[in-house]
């Protein structure tokens, strides 16, 4: 089981993430989306697409951009759609 905890909450938690460049993409299911709030961030990847964001939220501590997911991934990342990776100090443990 792969947990994503930030400030002292489970974010997330699956046995069935999927590994892209050393990122947890967990699927969107089992994340907690009480902690999700949208963002108005985005980024471009040459080969998964772009990339669309959401800030942390937990005990009114904010984390701002710290999720990450590609609403529509190229061909090559197909395997992503529907999940969510995280960074910012967000801790993975596997």
């Amino acid at each position: 089981m792969v947990k994503a905890v930030w400030n002292g909450a489970v974010i997330a938690e699956s046995d069935d993430t999927v590994m892209v460049e050393g990122n947890h993409y967990f699927p969107r299911e089992s994340v907690d989306e009480r902690y999700l709030k949208d963002s108005g961030m985005s980024s471009a990847c040459p080969w998964k697409g772009t990339a669309s964001y959401h800030t942390l939220e937990v005990d009114g501590a904010v984390n701002a951009d710290a999720a990450w997911y590609y609403a529509d991934p190229k061909s090559r990342a197909a395997s992503i759609k529907g999940h969510l990776a995280f960074w910012r100090g967000v801790r993975i443990e596997a």
